[in-house]
């Protein structure tokens, strides 16, 4: 029996989830119709941008993410504590890149008219503000409008009306560093396991070109959860682990064979950081300046069971 959002995503078991969203029309969300020939490419940047948009907006970090023809993988992190230390007004402008807003909360930020309130009124706003605050650290809320905007993008261009998603969006909590390193580097190999890329540096409208990229500048992509080296107590705020162990850990992934997909990376392709020409970057500068398996969660637990299950049968 399906789960209740709710009991699905739970702060008090880890604030990271992957989440998956699938087309229910047979044409395409991206890719291209081989029947009538039309090309729906240009999607996938409707998609990056949005998803990159609403993580400015949001207080929920991206780790991973990659646009694929037919449906959606990214993996989240709910930002809550970010999310408390917003005041009224930073709530009320943020909301209002999203939505245009009541007029009392227009009025609130707008300094011409925000010492005009009354006490009544500032209550009001006050109140409206903790509600967006809730909001803006919302998975539910975040997925809703990033698959909203494309529904309704995508039916204008198809002259079509109707549902565009299967569904509400699918989420799997990560329970630990081991799954959601895992989880990751699953989202951003989808490209290679698919045939669409050679190598994750080729994979366009995924996280990991995105971090090479920035990588090869010295420095990490604004819109993306960093990567922030190994836990120690004086961790800056990011992901648990380094960006040359991550990418690396991408590479030797996707060298291997896939029991349930075609692609994989060259195996006489040389190493990754020597490709993207990285082998002499400045890691430390680079830090510190900054689906089938598991239902609902994923740990290192339900990983082992699951190996030693294929091993048992296999």
């Amino acid at each position: 029996m399906p789960r209740p959002r709710k009991a699905l995503i739970n702060l008090a078991d880890t604030p990271y989830y992957h989440c998956v969203s699938r087309c229910v029309r047979r044409a395409y969300l991206c890719g291209k119709d081989e029947i009538t020939g039309k090309s729906y490419e240009h999607r996938r940047q409707w998609v990056e941008d949005r998803l990159l948009f609403l993580a400015e907006v949001f207080c929920v970090d991206v780790c991973a993410y990659a646009v694929m023809s037919n449906h959606t993988h990214v993996v989240l992190r709910i930002n809550k504590q970010k999310a408390d230390a917003l005041s009224v007004k930073d709530i009320i402008r943020r909301w209002h890149r999203l939505y245009k807003g009541m007029l009392l909360s227009q009025r609130y930020i707008d300094p011409a008219q925000c010492n005009s309130l009354t006490e009544a009124e500032i209550e009001t706003v006050t109140s409206l503000a903790e509600i967006y605050r809730q909001r803006l650290y919302d998975i539910s809320w975040f997925m809703r409008l990033l698959n909203e905007f494309i529904a309704r993008r995508a039916n204008k261009e198809d002259e079509c009306t109707g549902h565009f998603w299967e569904g509400r969006f699918k989420s799997q909590a990560l329970l630990d560093e081991a799954s959601l390193t895992a989880c990751m580097a699953y989202v951003d190999l989808n490209p290679v396991r698919a045939c669409l890329a050679d190598t994750p540096e080729a994979s366009a409208h995924t996280s990991i070109q995105k971090r090479i990229k920035a990588a090869r500048s010295n420095r990490q992509p604004e819109q993306l959860l960093p990567l922030a080296g190994n836990p120690s107590n004086n961790m800056p705020d990011g992901l648990p682990f380094r960006v040359e162990d991550y990418i690396q850990l991408v590479e030797l992934s996707g060298r291997h064979f896939h029991p349930g997909r075609n692609g994989k990376i060259d195996n006489t392709a040389s190493p990754i950081l020597t490709r993207v020409g990285l082998e002499n970057c400045d890691w430390n500068k680079m830090i510190t300046g900054i689906e089938t398996e598991f239902k609902s969660s994923v740990s290192i637990e339900k990983l082992t069971t699951q190996r030693q299950k294929h091993k048992y049968h296999g």
